[in-house]
Parts: C-alpha cells; structure tokens; sequence
C-alpha cells in the first residue's frame, strides 16, 4: 500500500470507510485523528445547520467528508466543515476547485494545523474562504470565529474578519448567526 512517495490516491479509495473517518493524509503520511471532544462536535453541527439554511440550494454543506486537495503526493484533508457546489455528483471526489468555504473548528491538539498548516493548503489549493473557530472556554464569551478570504494574487488568506458574540457576513454569501446558539 505504501510506495516511495506514501499512500496514494488509488490505495486510499480502497481503504475501508471506517478507516478513512479516523486518517488525513498529508504528502503520503497517515495521520490519525483523534476524536473530537462533545463541545466540538456541537459547534458543527449546529453550525451545519445554520450555513445550509443560509447559503442557498446551489450550494451544499457537509461534515466528516474527504477534501482531496493533491493526489501526488496525496494530500486528503477532513475538514471540520465543507461548503460546495451541490450539483457535484455524490460519487465523485470533492476538491477544492468544488468548494467556496472551509472551516475548521480548533482543537487543544489540532492548534498548528488549524491556524498555520490547514489555511496554508487551502489557500494554495485556492479555495475561497476559511473560518476557523476557536472555542477557548466552552461559553459564548470564549468563542471566536476567525473569517479569511483568499487574495488570489499571494494565494494566501487575508483576514476578513474577526467575530465574538456575532457572526454577520455578507461574503461568500450572507449569514448571521448568534455565536450563542453555537453552544
């Protein structure tokens, strides 16, 4: 299963579903993840909610889905959240050419990949706008959400935004959301 150049795009479409739940791939190398605390898992899926009731029915929202940013060497990502265009078929892999918004919801053990790693691999696979929210102290006071938009000319992120007690944006389309009702 693994060549010089680590897992590849083929041995992991082979992998049993409920092996791929639990990896991220980056340049080949399987990373376990481990799982998500409750507090996390709720800012998801409410949030989930919300977004899909915002964003519109050409666009979709999932969770716990791959993200294939590179097939050599593979880079396959699990973001916390994927918004993307809801006409791609339900079979096919979703890349970052698919989506409009990634977030990320930060972990104690995912602090480097959710602030420098991750905006760094979506920002050079283009995709146009990363959130990621930090929950310092599991109440409405301690979270934030962090709101990039990809300067295409740098492929980086700029900051579009930083928001507590409310999130309101108009791009990439407009939402509104009470942080509170997060937790």
């Amino acid at each position: 299963m693994l060549g010089p150049e680590g897992l590849t795009a083929a041995a992991y479409e082979a992998l049993p579903e409920e092996v791929c739940r639990d990896i991220e791939v980056v340049d080949g190398a399987v990373g376990v993840n481990p799982a998500p605390r409750r507090p996390h898992q709720k800012i998801i899926r409410r949030l989930s909610y919300a977004l899909e009731a915002a964003c519109g029915p050409e666009l979709a929202v999932e969770f716990d889905v791959d993200l294939r940013l590179r097939d050599v060497p593979l880079l396959n990502r699990r973001p916390d959240l994927v918004i993307y265009e809801s006409s791609l078929d339900a079979d096919a892999v979703l890349r970052p050419e698919h989506c409009r918004l990634v977030v990320e919801v930060m972990s104690p053990g995912s602090v480097t990949a959710d602030q420098t790693d991750k905006p760094a691999e979506y920002a050079a696979a283009r995709i146009p706008y990363f959130w990621r929210v930090e929950n310092e102290t599991d109440d409405v006071r301690g979270l934030t959400v962090f709101c990039y938009q990809l300067d295409p000319t740098t492929r980086a992120y700029a900051s579009a935004g930083l928001h507590k007690r409310k999130l309101e944006v108009s791009e990439p389309f407009d939402f509104a959301l009470d942080l509170a009702e997060l937790l």
